[in-house]
C-alpha cells in the first residue's frame, strides 16, 4: 500500500520529501545544540535568547523579498543552492567550535545566514510541491511532510543534546551534512522553470501583487489572519510554558519533557487522520472545529492544575494544529496561481512569523505583570474572537 501511494505521488515528491526529512533532522539537532553552545560561551540569558531571535529576524526583514525571488527563479535550483550555502555556513561554525575560536558574534552571524536561507529554501520548496504532485494527492503529500516533522521531534532534539555532550562541534557538522545531502536529493528533481505568466517588473510591484492577491482571496485571507492571530495566542501562552509546568502543574525537567513528547505524539496522529477528516466532514467543518478546540484548550490550561489533563488537551491541540496545517496548505497550493506561489506563500509565512514573535513578547510580559495563567486567558479570548470572525468565511473551504 505504501509503495502504491509513493508511486501515485511520484518520484520527484519522494526526493523532496526525503530531502525535507533529512534537513529537518539537522534543524532539530541544531535547535537543541544551539542554546547549549551559546550557554557554553556566555551565561547571559539575553544572549542565549538572542540567538533564537536573530534566526527569526530574516523572516521579518526579507520574507517578502525572498518570495518575489522564488517566483523569478527556478525553484528547485534555488533550494539546491541555498542548502549548499547553508552547509558551508555550518561548516565554518563547526570549524570555529572545533578550534576553540567560536564567539557570540560568529554564532549570531551564522544563525542569521541560516535564517536568510530558510526564507528562500522553505518558500521555494513550498511552491515546488504543487509542481511535482498531482492536485488530488496534495493532501496526502502535505500529511506525509507533517508526519515526518513530528517524528523528527522525537529523534532530532535528544540526538542534538547527546551529540553536544560528546563534542560541541559534532551536531553542527552533522547539520552541515544534512543540508548537503538535501541539496543532492533536490538536484535529482526535474527542473521546474518559473511560470510563463510571471511578468518581471520591480520587486516592489511584484511583492505588492502577492499581497493584493492574498488579500482579495477571502478564504486564504481568513486562514492567514486566523493563523497569525493563533500564533500570537499560542506563543504568548507557550513562551512561559516551562515555568507554567513547574509552578502550576508541579512538574520539573522530566515532566516538562514528557508533555512536549505528548505534543509530538498528537502531531503524528493528526498527520495520519487529516486527509480522512477532510474527506469525511469537509474542510470547512474541520477548520471551524479546530478554532473551537483552540479556545477550549487555552481555557482548560488556564484553569487546570493536573498534569494529566494538561497532557490530554495538548495531544488534542497538536492533532488539531497538524490537521489545520495540512488542510490550509492544500487549499493554498490548489488556489494560488503558479506564478504567484512564492510571493503569496511569503506573505502567509510573514503573518505567521510576525504573530509568533509578538506572542512571545506578550507572553512574558503578561506572566510577569499578572500571573502565569494570564497568557492562557488572553489566548482563549483571542481565539474566541477569531472563531467568531472566521466562522462564516470558512464555509468557503
Amino acid at each position: 500500500m505504501r509503495a502504491l501511494l509513493s508511486a501515485r505521488i511520484g518520484a520527484d515528491f519522494n526526493r523532496l520529501w526525503t530531502a525535507s526529512a533529512i534537513s529537518n533532522i539537522g534543524d532539530g539537532v541544531t535547535m537543541a545544540a544551539g542554546p547549549l553552545l551559546v550557554a557554553s560561551i556566555s551565561d547571559n540569558p539575553s544572549l542565549i535568547a538572542g540567538a533564537v531571535f536573530v534566526q527569526q529576524l530574516p523572516w521579518l526583514l526579507i520574507a517578502l523579498v525572498s518570495g518575489a525571488w522564488v517566483d523569478r527563479l527556478d525553484r528547485r535550483t534555488t533550494a539546491v543552492v541555498v542548502n549548499v550555502l547553508r552547509a558551508a555556513a555550518l561548516t565554518v561554525l563547526t570549524a570555529t567550535i572545533a578550534t576553540g575560536t567560536v564567539t557570540i558574534p560568529v554564532v549570531y552571524l551564522v544563525v542569521f545566514l541560516l535564517g536568510v536561507g530558510e526564507t528562500l529554501a522553505d518558500t521555494a520548496m513550498g511552491a515546488l510541491i504543487p509542481a511535482v504532485v498531482a492536485p488530488e494527492h496534495l493532501s496526502s503529500a502535505n500529511a506525509r511532510l507533517g508526519a515526518t516533522f513530528s517524528v523528527n521531534q522525537f529523534i532530532a532534539k535528544p540526538l542534538g543534546a547527546w551529540l553536544f555532550v560528546i563534542s560541541a562541534a559534532v551536531p553542527f557538522g552533522l547539520d552541515a551534512l544534512t543540508f548537503a545531502a538535501s541539496a543532492a536529493l533536490l538536484a535529482g528533481i526535474r527542473p521546474v522553470p518559473p511560470s510563463e505568466q510571471h511578468e518581471r517588473t520591480s520587486l516592489r510591484r511584484e511583492i505588492g501583487a502577492g499581497i493584493r492577491w492574498l488579500w482579495r482571496h477571502r478564504l486564504l485571507r481568513t486562514t492567514a489572519i486566523s493563523m497569525g492571530a493563533g500564533n500570537i495566542a499560542f506563543c504568548a501562552a507557550f513562551a512561559v510554558f516551562v515555568v507554567y509546568c513547574r509552578d502550576r502543574l508541579g512538574l520539573h525537567e522530566v515532566g516538562y519533557g514528557i508533555l512536549l513528547t505528548a505534543f509530538a505524539v498528537g502531531g503524528l496522529f493528526g498527520a495520519g487522520v487529516a486527509t480522512r477528516l477532510s474527506r469525511r466532514f469537509g474542510n470547512g467543518a474541520v477548520l471551524r472545529a479546530g478554532l473551537v478546540i483552540e479556545v477550549l484548550v487555552h481555557l482548560t490550561l488556564a484553569v487546570t492544575t493536573s498534569p494529566w489533563v494538561a497532557a490530554a488537551v495538548l495531544i488534542v491541540f497538536s492533532v488539531h494544529t497538524m490537521v489545520w496545517g495540512v488542510i490550509t496548505a492544500t487549499i493554498g497550493q490548489r488556489a494560488v496561481p503558479d506564478h504567484l506561489r512564492g510571493r503569496v506563500s511569503s506573505v502567509y509565512l510573514l503573518i505567521q512569523t510576525g504573530g509568533a514573535a509578538l506572542g512571545s513578547l506578550l507572553g512574558g510580559l503578561l506572566a510577569g505583570v499578572w500571573s502565569i495563567t494570564a497568557p492562557f486567558w488572553m489566548a482563549a479570548v483571542i481565539m474566541a474572537l477569531i472563531t467568531l470572525s472566521a466562522w462564516r468565511p470558512l464555509r468557503e473551504a
